[in-house]
C-alpha cells in the first residue's frame, strides 16, 4: 500500500518537473519559451557553415576560407524552438562571434528556450594586400569575391586602400550572413528550430548587415557573382530559402542598402516594402559620426510610411547619460538589451511564455 502510494506520488512529481522544464508545442504550433533562465545551455562551437574566397597578406590568388558559427541551445527535448542569429560588429575590419557581451546574450536566450547562433564572416582581414594596385589589377585580384560594379564604386568613393577594402568587406559580410541563414534552415531539424520564427540581429556593422539581410531580396548579394567565378558558392546551401520575422538593430544604419542601391541604380522602394520584417532598434543619442542616432530615425520614418511595425528604444547609460556607440550596458527604465529585445520578440511573434 505504502509502496504504491510512493510510486504514484513520485510519478506525479516527475511529470510536473518535466512539464515545468521542457516546453512543448502549443496547440497552434507556436513555440513555448520561458520567462526566466530555466535550462542549462549547450554550445556547439566553430561549426563551418560555408566557405568563401579570401586572401592572406602574401597571396596573389584567392583561396577558400571556412566560415564558422557557434550554436547555443537549451538542454531540453523541444523540437519547436525559435531561432535568433546574431552578427557581430567591428567596422567590417574585424570582430569576433564570441565577444563576451554576445555570449551573455546567447546564454540569456538559450536558457529560456531559444536557439541562438552567433556567426563570423569575412572582413578586411581576408582581403590581402592591395597597396599600389591599379583599378584593373584590383578587379582581377578580387574576382569571384565582389562584383566588378561594387569594386568600381568602392574605388570612386574611397580615400585610401583601407577604405577600399572596408567597402568590399561590406559585400563579403552580406554574402556570408545570407549563407549562414541558409545553413540554419538546412540544419533546423538538428536543433529543433521552427523556421517560421527567425530573428536576425546585430551590433554596429552586424546591425548594418542585419538590415540589409532582412530587407534585401534573397538573390541580392548572392547572384551578382556566378558559381564559375566563385566555386565556394556551392557550399552555401543554395537550395534553401528563408523568411526573417524580426530584426534587432543595435546602433547601426542602412548604409549597406544605400550602397547597393547606388551600385545597381535602384530606387529606395525597390527594396523596402510592407512585407519587410518587423524591427527593434536600440540606439543612443550621444554623438556618433559612424552610426548617428538620426539613422535610426530615418529607418523608423521609412517603416512608418510602409505601415510596418517598428520600435525605437533610446538607450541611456546606467548613470543616466546618453548612450553612444557600443553601449552594451545601455538601458531603458532599468531594462538591458536582452530584456528589451526579449519583450519585443515575445510580444510581436506572439510566443507562448511560461
Amino acid at each position: 500500500m505504502y509502496k504504491i502510494s510512493y510510486l504514484f506520488i513520485f510519478s506525479l512529481l516527475l511529470f510536473a518537473a518535466c512539464k515545468d522544464d521542457d516546453p512543448t508545442t502549443s496547440n497552434n504550433g507556436i513555440p513555448v519559451v520561458k520567462s526566466e533562465s530555466t535550462f542549462a545551455v549547450l554550445n556547439d562551437e566553430d561549426l563551418t557553415f560555408a566557405e568563401g574566397l579570401g586572401h592572406n597578406a602574401l597571396s596573389t590568388t584567392s583561396f577558400p576560407v571556412p566560415q564558422l558559427l557557434d550554436v547555443y541551445y537549451p538542454e531540453n527535448t523541444s523540437t519547436n524552438r525559435p531561432v535568433y542569429m546574431f552578427i557581430h560588429g567591428g567596422g567590417f575590419t574585424g570582430g569576433i562571434k564570441h565577444k563576451p557581451e554576445i555570449v551573455d546574450m546567447a546564454n540569456y536566450y538559450a536558457s529560456r528556450g531559444w536557439v541562438f547562433i552567433s556567426i563570423d564572416y569575412r572582413t578586411t582581414e581576408e582581403l590581402g594586400t592591395i597597396e599600389g594596385m591599379s583599378p584593373e589589377e584590383l578587379i582581377t585580384f578580387y574576382k569571384g569575391m565582389a562584383p566588378q560594379k561594387w569594386i568600381e564604386n568602392a574605388l570612386e568613393g574611397a580615400a585610401n586602400s583601407d577604405q577600399v577594402k572596408q567597402a568590399i568587406a561590406m559585400y563579403l559580410a552580406q554574402r556570408d550572413a545570407k549563407a549562414a541563414l541558409r545553413w540554419i534552415i538546412a540544419n533546423s531539424n538538428n536543433y529543433g528550430i521552427n523556421t517560421d520564427y527567425i530573428t536576425v540581429g546585430g551590433a554596429s556593422a552586424g546591425s548594418i548587415t542585419t538590415i540589409a539581410l532582412g530587407i534585401s531580396n534573397q538573390e541580392d548579394f548572392r547572384d551578382e557573382i556566378s558559381l564559375a567565378d566563385d566555386p565556394t558558392l556551392s557550399t552555401t546551401n543554395l537550395d534553401q530559402t528563408y523568411e526573417v520575422r524580426s530584426m534587432i538593430y543595435f546602433w547601426g544604419s542602412k548604409i549597406k542598402l544605400d550602397v547597393f542601391e547606388a551600385v545597381y541604380d535602384l530606387d529606395q522602394y525597390d527594396r523596402y516594402d510592407s512585407n519587410d520584417p518587423e524591427l527593434f532598434m536600440a540606439h543612443g543619442t550621444a554623438e556618433d559620426p559612424v552610426t548617428p542616432y538620426e539613422g535610426a530615425l530615418e529607418l523608423q520614418s521609412i517603416y512608418d510610411s510602409l505601415g510596418v511595425y517598428n520600435k525605437l528604444e533610446t538607450i541611456q547609460l546606467p548613470n543616466g547619460n546618453p548612450a553612444g556607440h557600443g553601449a552594451w550596458n545601455g538601458v531603458v527604465e532599468g531594462k538591458g538589451l536582452s530584456e528589451l529585445t526579449f519583450d519585443f520578440l515575445v510580444e510581436r511573434q506572439n510566443l507562448n511564455v511560461e
